[in-house]
């Protein structure tokens, strides 16, 4: 369960979830479209089987019941006119007539197989005309033309008889045709008005089911997606007294309360971080007055300290020059000690004060040109560098925007380390390469001197961390001590490259668009 979310007491259809809604939506849907669809065939499959009906067994058997009756016409025509002339061309038209008689017969009983009524009339139809023309057709087309005419005249009253018997049954068959195809024509309209219901039906659902899922979209999902997303909004404009609403299907409104328990676990981070601003603002306010009497501990430093040691070191140097041949050598060593001591407390102390100034005091940014600043560190240790037999070369070096003051510091004390642990057997040669990467410039000072062990590459950086005696290689132990802290303070880092053969090589970096000010990332500058 979410942090702040309370616990789900809902039962039932109101814990569906979105995809469950959906699911059983989708399956309704599918059934009534299906039975919607059986009904709609099923109302194409009768309106074409009516129509199949209609148009090839009902229309065609009344048409072959109107053939036979003009065949059988025929037949009794060219039947009388033999009769009464006893020229055998007459029968042309008794012998087509035949022909016509077959086939219409074989058709009508193939189209009337399946009626009852149709097969009791064609038999009847069948009986009758045997009945004519066993009787009288076949009598008078067999007789020679000299006994045709005889022949017919005996069977004329009986001809007359038979073949109104076979009008009667031709015409009660084709009355019964007209019927049968009026009432399929009848049940074809039905069902073709059926038809038309049913699609209507089918499309007037397919709006609703349409209708309902937008409707249901709309209330289940859109609304409550559109309430959450206005709440999120609000909330992102700054009102977090904004309770997010839970509505909808169970997963929305289990979204909903995640978004709000965020909400109020945002609040709860804001009112902290509140809390730690003030706490920031009561630190800055401390390291404000830690650096007001840090500056008031340089000032004192600076005169308080230094007078009465400059005294110390005047009176001691005029007791060594006017009292050292009247003293014995253990006198003469004390106050050497004694000198040497306060020598070396007044380069402490300026060493002190210069560390405690970088980022502080020397803080005013300007465009620096790195060639110049770096001519300046030459012309300072220009005696140091004859004395040595010293080569020194450099890339060109770019202009950036930093403190002239701690830029110029920074190149002094990399070239004075570089000339101070020099090798003994051979002169100092000092190498200074430029590169770009990026947004900054990666700036690397390698010499030929004694080197750093492995071990001493991040203890160098140290305050007061000497990696040799006093007597061995002089100095206070705080020249990269202050390297690293003006590099810092200009936004970038600082440590000691591995290398192949004799020597050191220290990296750093400067950013190509200015230094980062100490008080813009919050930290202090100074001790």
């Amino acid at each position: 369960m979410p942090i702040g979310a309370a616990p789900d007491t809902r039962s039932g259809i109101s814990r569906w979830t979105t995809r469950r809604w959906l699911r059983v939506g989708v399956t309704i849907t599918s059934v009534v479209l299906l039975l919607l669809g059986g009904a709609g065939l099923w109302a194409l499959q009768r309106s074409g089987d009516l129509t199949d009906e209609v148009v090839e067994v009902r229309s065609p058997a009344l048409f072959n019941a109107v053939r036979l009756e003009a065949a059988l016409v025929n037949q009794e025509t060219g039947v009388r006119g033999y009769g009464l002339s006893g020229e055998r061309e007459f029968l042309l038209p008794y012998t087509q007539g035949l022909d016509e008689e077959r086939t219409a017969l074989r058709t009508l009983d193939g189209l009337t197989r399946e009626s009852g009524t149709a097969q009791r009339d064609l038999a009847v139809v069948r009986e009758r005309i045997e009945a004519w023309q066993q009787k009288v057709a076949r009598p008078v087309a067999d007789a020679d033309p000299a006994a045709a005419v005889a022949t017919a005249a005996e069977r004329a009253a009986d001809g007359k008889v038979l073949f109104d018997a076979v009008r009667k049954a031709l015409d009660d068959q084709q009355e019964h045709l007209i019927a049968a195809r009026a009432r399929a024509g009848e049940q074809l309209d039905s069902a073709q008005t059926l038809r038309t219901w049913v699609f209507a039906a089918i499309t007037a659902v397919i709006v609703a089911v349409a209708f309902i899922v937008f409707a249901a979209l709309r209330r289940g999902v859109t609304d409550p997606l559109g309430g959450i997303a206005q709440a999120a909004r609000d909330v992102s404009r700054g009102r977090f007294d904004r309770a997010v609403p839970a509505s909808g299907p169970a997963d929305l409104q289990q979204l909903a309360r995640d978004v709000d328990a965020m909400r109020r676990r945002l609040v709860e981070e804001l009112e902290r971080s509140e809390q730690d601003r003030q706490l920031l603002d009561q630190q800055a306010a401390d390291l404000r007055r830690s650096n007001a009497e840090l500056e008031q501990f340089a000032y004192v430093a600076s005169h308080d300290l230094q007078e009465p040691l400059r005294k110390i070191s005047s009176f001691t140097q005029l007791l060594q020059r006017r009292y050292g041949d009247k003293l014995d050598e253990r006198a003469d060593q004390y106050i050497a000690f004694a000198v040497d001591g306060a020598n070396r407390m007044q380069i402490l102390i300026n060493d002190l004060l210069a560390f405690s100034r970088v980022g502080r005091v020397d803080s005013d940014l300007s465009e620096v040109d790195l060639e110049e600043s770096f001519k300046g560190a030459l012309d300072s240790l220009s005696v140091a560098l004859e004395e040595t037999g010293a080569r020194v070369e450099h890339d060109p070096l770019p202009t950036i925007t930093g403190s002239p003051h701690q830029l110029g510091l920074l190149w002094q004390n990399l070239l004075s380390n570089a000339l101070k642990f020099r090798a003994p057997d051979r002169p100092p040669h000092i190498k200074v390469t430029v590169a770009q990467e990026g947004e900054q410039w990666r700036f690397t000072v390698r010499d030929n001197g004694i080197g750093i062990a492995p071990e001493f590459r991040e203890k160098v950086f140290i305050i007061f961390q000497r990696l040799h005696t006093r007597d061995a290689y002089p100095g206070t132990g705080i020249g990269l001590a202050m390297c690293k802290k003006a590099v810092e303070f200009h936004g970038g880092t600082i440590h000691v490259d591995p290398v192949e053969g004799d020597g050191a090589a220290i990296s750093f970096t400067l950013p190509d668009q200015g230094p980062v000010r100490a008080d813009e990332i919050g930290a202090p500058t100074s001790p």
